[in-house]
This record gives C-alpha cells, structure tokens and sequence, in this order.
C-alpha cells in the first residue's frame, strides 16, 4: 500500500489540494504536519518523515509547494518518495512550471490528474504522454453514447498507443556519457566516476518489439565468450517498457518501446578515468600590483576525436582589473561577476596542447586572500566517443506486418562536475 491520502501545501502548510484515496483517515490530522515540521527546523531535525499518533507524514518540497503522503500504514517508503517525485514530473509537463500559482490557475486539471494517478493508494498511470491523451487542459466534450476509457489505459503496454502509423520508421539512440572527475593540486585524481543514458526517439509503426545489444562484461562472461573490450555497468535503472525478468535471467534487453522520446536506461562506472582534458596552471603575483595566469591544456584522448565547445574557466581573485589575454587558440574574455576568466576553444583535437597567458591588474593596497582556493572547471563534449567504451553490438527491431526500419546510433561524451584543484 503507498499513501492513504496525498496533500498539495502552500509555504505556510494551507492546503490548496487534496485528494483522499483509502478514507481511512481523518484529513484533518494534515494541520499537525506544518507545525512540527516548523518545530523540527527549529531544533535542526529535519526529517523527510514526521509522525503525529498513527499518522505518517511522507513529504517532499518543490518551489514554494510542499507534497505530502499521509498514511497510518506500514508504508513502503521509497515508493511514496517515488510517486510524489513522479506526480511533480507530470504536473511539470503539464503546467511547465510548478508552483503554487500554477495549481491554482489549473485546479480542475489537478483533480483529474490526481484522480489518474492513483487509486484505492496504489499508482496508476503517471506517464503524461499517455494522461495527455484524454485529459486535456483545454477540456473536451462527451461523446453521446457509453463512454470507454482510452484503450492505452487498458492495454498490457501502458506506455504506447495502439495504432501508431508513420510512412519512414526509424529509431535514433543517443549514449551520452557524463564525466565526473576532481584532481588534486599534485595531480592525483580524488574522485573519477562516468553517469551514462542511453536515450530514444522512436518514430515506428504499430507494435514493434527491441532487442539491445551491449558490450555487456557479465553478459560475455554468461555466454563464455573471450572478449577484451567490454564494460561492467552499475547502479543501472531501465525504463518501465525494459522486461526485467529477461535482463536477468541472460541480459537481454527487450522492450516495446513508448513513442517519441524517451530514456531507456541510465548506468554508473565507479573506475578511474584518465582526465580527457588535461589542465596545468602557473599564477604568479608581482609585488601585488599585477598577476600573471599561465594555463597549458592538453588533449589525452586519441587523434581521431575532436572535444567541441571546449570553455576552461580559470579563477582570478576578485580585485583584480585591467585584464590582457595572449591565446596560442580561442579566444579568452574576464568574466567579472564570477572572477574567472573563460577560455572558449571550439574545436580541440586529440594529442594536442594550447596554451592561455592572462595578465591582469591588481590595487596598490596589499590585500592578502582569504578565500579558498578555486579549483578550474572544464567544460566540453567529444561527439562519436564513449569514454568507458560501451558499444551498441546490435539493435533489432521486430514488427508483425514485417516492415524494414533503420537504426541510428550516436555516441556522445560530456563533462559533468569536472575540476582540477589549483596551487
């Protein structure tokens, strides 16, 4: 069982919606929840539960919004954290934005979409593509006649309508990897870690079945294949449409996909990675009337790949003036309001190495920084390129009236949090 009831709150905890699914609760018990979590602040306990006799409080905070589970039930927890994440997911796709205004400006549309989403405390249906379908914000008329729910809500697959029909059928997938990575002023790299999605825009007729193959390390090591290049995924989260049981029993990935665009599956690689852009820096102060910053990147990834959109952000201290830049590539520009200077390289090939000379003004009064020590943050994308070295070995699509479609696959690597601490 999830949530007895679900409560929309304002910032002073006035209930502006609500929606009672077990009524096996006094709905009145929510103006306990507001001051003991006031209480709680006060003291520094805050808590993402907070009970009140027999009554569990579930909540979570968005913009100027608090969404409360209320439940007397041994309730699983995660599930309710995961409703009310998802509720707030809709209610962005329909609203753009969520806050207070927007449920007040759109009550009609709230009730029916809480009415949807839930019943009797278990999730229904939360994948707006699909509420989308038959509540509209515009409203709409009743046909004359008995009145059927839209066949998507009655299907085996929630997430795809039947009768989908496109004359050119063909799925685009996009492995876009993050990279995570913090370097210590030594050079020693602290903390390397690679977020990754693979993401879907599937334009198919009818019914069509997926099978993904992957590079998949437990899979080889399955089927007893010697393979030296493969890639051991963690913390991987698939979409609903994923079969799960297949995954597990020989790490197939088969699926029918939702129409459109869509995440697929998202995976971790807690290793080590060898930074992809290299950086060294040399600041230098003159008596404190004038400060040189000399930086040296360096591309470490092979010859064939390019990074696009490089930006190196280096920080300068925040009374420095007059600046002058010499690039041996790209352009630099002081960016004031955030003391660093941003150097732009667009194009930036592999094994190769550029150097930015920075020279800057400081006042004739000594000021010694107190501040710490920023470190310099990169920013870049290297397209055709994954850096843990997943690979799509195949995607087949099977649909019954036997049509042929083509895949499309991209291969994209980014910077996440990537920065590398200063002497």
């Amino acid at each position: 069982m999830s949530a007895s009831a679900i409560f929309v709150l304002d910032l002073k905890g006035k209930v502006l919606i609500c929606r009672n699914y077990m009524g096996n609760m006094d709905m009145n018990e929510i103006d306990h929840f507001m001051p003991m979590l006031m209480k709680r602040e006060e003291e520094a306990e805050m808590t993402p539960l907070v009970t009140h006799g027999s009554s569990h409080f579930l909540w979570i905070k968005h913009n100027n919004l608090y969404l409360v589970a209320m439940t007397k039930k041994n309730a699983n927890a995660a599930l309710v954290y995961s409703f009310l994440y998802r509720i707030v997911q809709v209610f962005q796709e329909y609203f753009k934005e969520l806050e207070e205004e927007s449920i007040r400006d759109n009550f009609v549309t709230v009730y029916e979409l809480m009415d949807e989403v839930m019943d009797f405390g278990f999730p229904q249906t939360t994948d707006s593509k699909i509420l989308q379908e038959y509540i509209t914000q515009q409203g709409h008329k009743l046909e004359v006649g008995a009145v059927r729910p839209p066949a998507t809500v009655t299907n085996a697959v929630s997430w795809r309508s039947e009768g989908i029909k496109y004359r050119n059928n063909e799925v685009f997938m996009d492995v876009i990897e993050s990279v995570n990575l913090l370097v210590s002023a030594t050079g020693t790299v602290l903390r390397s870690d690679i977020v990754g999605s693979i993401k879907l825009k599937v334009v198919l007729s009818g019914m069509p079945e997926l099978r993904l193959g992957l590079n998949d390390k437990v899979l080889f090591e399955i089927t007893g294949r010697a393979k030296t290049k493969t890639v051991d995924l963690e913390d991987v989260k698939f979409h609903q449409c994923v079969r799960l049981s297949r995954f597990q029993n020989d790490r197939t990935i088969s699926f029918i996909p939702p129409d459109g665009e869509s995440e697929l599956m998202s995976y971790r690689l807690n290793t080590t990675v060898k930074p992809l852009i290299w950086i060294e820096s040399v600041i230098e102060r003159f008596s404190h009337s004038r400060i040189e910053i000399k930086v040296k990147a360096k591309s470490q990834f092979k010859s064939r790949s390019t990074a696009n959109n490089v930006s190196i952000l280096v920080p300068v201290p925040n009374d420095a003036d007059s600046p002058k830049f010499k690039t041996s590539t790209g352009s630099a520009k002081w960016l004031p309001e955030k003391n660093v200077v941003q150097w732009n390289i667009k194009s930036f090939p592999g094994g190769k190495e550029y150097l930015m000379r920075a020279h800057f003004g400081l006042p004739s009064v000594e000021c010694e920084e107190m501040e710490g020590k920023r470190p310099i943050t990169v920013n870049f994308e290297i397209p055709y390129f994954t850096v843990s070295g997943l690979q799509v070995r195949y995607l087949k699509i099977i649909e019954k009236s036997g049509y042929q479609a083509l895949p499309w696959v991209r291969y994209i690597t980014r910077s996440g949090d990537y920065q590398l601490r200063t002497n």
